[in-house]
């Protein structure tokens, strides 16, 4: 009666018949709310509340009870329950406390959520700029978005990447689920694995409670791995078969965890140099890029500047309480004619220094405070024409350049893979015995 009262109501019930089997269904089933009964065939609720209690301690459990024995749910309530029915049970009352239960446990992880989002740079996901490269990378972005797809977004540190990834997940249909970012890059190896896939009870010293990862956090939403080409080599197999199988095991458990989670990793070096180097797997880059975008750099889209600028003045004159100010001419050219290495963060910064040191109305050159107005210019480097031999017939000629191309390839190639012959062969798209017989015919060591 009460299965059918709960879906009725669009919830899914998993049913057990004493405590051992109720054990095994919280660790396997992981249910958002636990009803029992505080008399068992085997076992008790006392014993089921422990179990869900050990396993989740956030986890509501109502317990039901006989209308005489009131004085048991009370210890129930004591030792951790969430509230208890008098049977026989009111099917219109057990609605309203496993809606009121379910509301508690949206509280909950949206508490954990809100922690998360403390450390995030203040701002909402908004795309600003009118360049046709970044019009062409939302367009991609609004693809990507009415599909799971794993997406891996390419840039220069500060491009904004992790606002492109909130965007994808902002126009998803899991927009309404968890948005959870984890930088792999800040986190020392040795705590990632926990942080990523969360921990048992007892898996080592200091774990007292067992605690979710990101990827359980994440659960029907969006998991944002920044710096993924940081992420270790042991860790990477794990990382392919959560997203393969679509569950994993928790730092000391044994029973697998099944999430529902969509991946979007960005980088800002080049994953292909470092699969050829051997420091990323190949099987997880083949995984990773399903669906590359790339954001320009900033020096790319100078048109912007003016518009990204006038947007983070609006934005500081309101956070710092000042009165708005604009950007002088001068200093909106002297913005254009900057090289930006830091990109749109740099931008941002220098912009809320300025609104912070400008005394009257106006944002000048002086309150910018750049530390270089343009690129360094490079010597012109010489055309590599006048360093490669061209006397002779044109067949010699063409000959002798092909024959230089090849062997540089070669020894660029070699390099990438680390001097792993086998490797390079299959980078070069040639048998390994016809790249033995290039290193000779090149005088290659």
């Amino acid at each position: 009666m009460l299965r059918l009262a709960l879906e009725r109501q669009g919830h899914t019930v998993l049913e057990a018949k004493d405590q051992p089997e109720a054990a095994k269904h919280l660790q396997q089933g992981q249910p958002a709310v636990v009803l029992s009964d505080l008399r068992l065939p085997d076992g008790d609720g006392f014993g089921v509340l422990r179990a869900s209690k050990e396993i989740d301690p956030d986890v509501p459990v109502i317990v039901m009870t006989a209308y005489g024995s009131i004085e048991d749910a009370v210890s129930a309530m004591k030792e951790g329950a969430m509230d208890f029915l008098a049977k026989p049970v009111d099917p219109d009352h057990l609605l309203l406390l496993v809606s009121r239960a379910l509301d508690q446990r949206r509280i909950v992880t949206e508490n954990l959520l809100l922690k998360e989002e403390l450390a995030v740079r203040r701002g909402a996901p908004l795309l600003i700029g009118e360049n046709a490269s970044l019009r062409k990378v939302y367009s991609s972005l609004q693809r990507a978005a009415t599909t799971d797809t794993t997406v891996l977004i390419e840039g220069e540190s500060g491009t904004g990447k992790e606002l492109f990834a909130r965007s994808l997940h902002a126009l998803s249909g899991r927009a309404d689920a968890p948005f959870v970012a984890i930088n792999c890059a800040a986190i020392p190896e040795n705590l990632l694995e926990t942080e990523l896939f969360g921990y048992e009870k007892g898996a080592f010293t200091g774990a007292a409670a067992r605690k979710p990862g990101k990827f359980e956090i994440a659960h029907r939403g969006t998991l944002f791995l920044d710096e993924i080409g940081d992420l270790p080599l042991t860790l990477q197999a794990k990382i392919l078969r959560a997203l393969e199988e679509k569950r994993f095991e928790r730092v000391g458990g044994t029973a697998p965890v099944q999430v529902d989670v969509r991946l979007v990793a960005a980088t800002n070096c080049g994953l292909k140099a470092a699969v050829a180097a051997r420091r990323f797997r190949e099987d997880l880059y083949f995984r990773l890029s399903v669906f590359p975008i790339t954001v320009p750099p900033l020096r790319e889209r100078s048109g912007d500047i003016p518009i990204l600028a006038r947007h983070f003045v609006d934005r500081f004159c309101r956070d710092l309480n000042k009165k708005p100010l604009v950007l002088s001419p001068e200093a909106v050219e002297q913005l254009q004619g900057y090289f930006w290495p830091g990109n749109v963060r740099e931008l941002q910064n220098c912009i809320e220094r300025a609104v912070i040191l400008a005394e009257a109305d106006t944002i000048l050159p002086r309150h910018l405070n750049l530390s270089f107005i343009a690129p360094p210019q490079a010597e012109e480097p010489p055309s590599p024409w006048e360093q490669i031999d061209l006397s002779g017939t044109l067949v010699e000629a063409s000959r002798r350049v092909l024959r230089e191309a090849e062997k540089h390839k070669i020894e660029q190639v070699l390099r990438e893979a680390d001097n792993n012959k086998g490797r390079a062969a299959e980078l070069l798209g040639i048998t390994y015995k016809m790249f033995l017989s290039k290193l000779k015919e090149h005088r290659i060591e």
